[in-house]
């Protein structure tokens, strides 16, 4: 099955560097604590995922303390 085309009305938005200023916290200690390379968060957190594993989306959420809502939200383009 061919992935699905992004809708050209709307784009995922990654709130990681938001979320990681509201908790004092580094990419590079997340990366630590998830145990995810920080090229891989990066690539996230500069909207530039083309996908994530759902055990790399629960780790990072448990981590911050959020929910997926929380981390990732559709805004118009």
């Amino acid at each position: 099955m061919p992935p699905a085309e992004p809708d050209e009305a709307t784009d995922i938005h990654c709130r990681l560097d938001e979320l990681l200023e509201e908790r004092g916290m580094t990419l590079t200690r997340l990366a630590e604590l998830v145990g995810v390379s920080l090229v891989n968060l990066s690539v996230l957190k500069n909207d530039r995922a083309r996908a994530i594993r759902f055990s790399t989306l629960q780790a990072i959420c448990q981590t911050l303390g959020c929910e997926v809502g929380e981390l990732l939200v559709v805004r118009p383009r």
